[in-house]
């Protein structure tokens, strides 16, 4: 089950939802919503759901436990997922762009700095046990059977002294490649000094010559997708500015020529100035995109 469904899923069992860093969602006690037929009309609309702003509220662990139980993966990673989902969320609403919580309803960002919201379709899915308790169940079978044979068949005593002598020839392995490799790299620098110098050399120049673009002030005011130099615009993140001032002193220390702009000195904008013909415009975005680790978009 996607990530979206389940977060409304979980609405609909414990009817309240903390989101981190947006709100509190919350379903009437006497509202129960059950999956439909398909013959059944659907719903215009979801009933008795409300919405309340709070910016301050973290992590929910008992949602992170739920995502994690049905989609069988780790807390660390379905805590990421959620992570991602939410900043995407508030990238869409921080550019004015309503966000669509499946089976909950929209949320839109207004000039106050919260959030708008609107009630959508409840989700006609059942939510289903996810398939990892079959194979307990057949391990548990089996067990009887191993233990049946252990009191028929004596089992030979194995000798525990090859796992470290194995750990002992792979950390030795590991230090004589590092030797090797120190070594050879010593032996390098000494014979070509000015190599290294040369490669970083060539390195700030083709990064100068990608983008030549001029750093800019902090803030910067609002300027439209396109300047007057051909220069198209690509947005790398919206975020507030504590955020905004590391994320931008991060990428400078990449060489990279991010600006920073602001309209309300509550959200910043980061993005770069590239002189890029319209054909390459999509190669590049999936470039930074890569790069960075977000979802870079262009401003039109």
């Amino acid at each position: 089950m996607k990530l979206t469904h389940l977060i409304a899923q979980y609405l609909y069992k414990n009817k309240r939802l903390d989101l981190q860093g947006i709100g509190s969602f919350s379903l009437d006690n006497s509202i129960v919503i059950e999956a439909e037929d398909n013959k059944a009309p659907q719903q215009k609309g979801i009933e008795g759901v409300s919405f309340e702003n709070n910016a301050t509220i973290k992590e929910d662990p008992e949602l992170i436990s739920f995502i994690s139980f049905y989609t069988g993966k780790i807390k660390a990673l379905a805590s990421a997922d959620l992570n991602s989902h939410l900043e995407l969320a508030k990238q869409f609403m921080n550019i004015g762009k309503p966000f669509l919580f499946e089976g909950i309803g929209s949320l839109t960002r207004i000039r106050s700095g919260e959030y708008s919201f609107a009630p959508g379709n409840p989700l006609t899915e059942k939510l289903t046990e996810p398939k990892t308790k079959e194979t307990k169940t057949s391990s548990s079978i089996e067990e009887p059977v191993s233990d049946y044979k252990s009191a028929l068949y004596k089992q030979e005593k194995k000798s525990n002294w090859k796992k470290p002598v194995t750990f002992l020839l792979i950390i030795a392995g590991i230090a004589l490649a590092i030797w090797g490799g120190y070594t050879v790299y010593k032996r390098t620098s000494a014979s070509n000094p000015d190599k290294t110098e040369v490669t970083k050399q060539n390195q700030t120049i083709l990064l100068e010559d990608s983008t030549n673009i001029k750093d800019s002030l902090i803030p910067t005011p609002a300027m439209p997708a396109n300047n007057q130099n051909g220069a198209t615009k690509f947005v790398l993140e919206i975020a507030d500015k504590d955020r905004a001032d590391q994320r931008y002193a991060r990428l400078k220390t990449f060489m990279w020529n991010v600006m920073m702009e602001t309209k309300d000195s509550v959200s910043f904008k980061l993005f770069l100035l590239l002189p890029v013909n319209a054909i390459d415009t999509t190669r590049i975005l999936d470039s930074l995109t890569m790069l960075s680790g977000r979802q870079v978009f262009i401003e039109r």
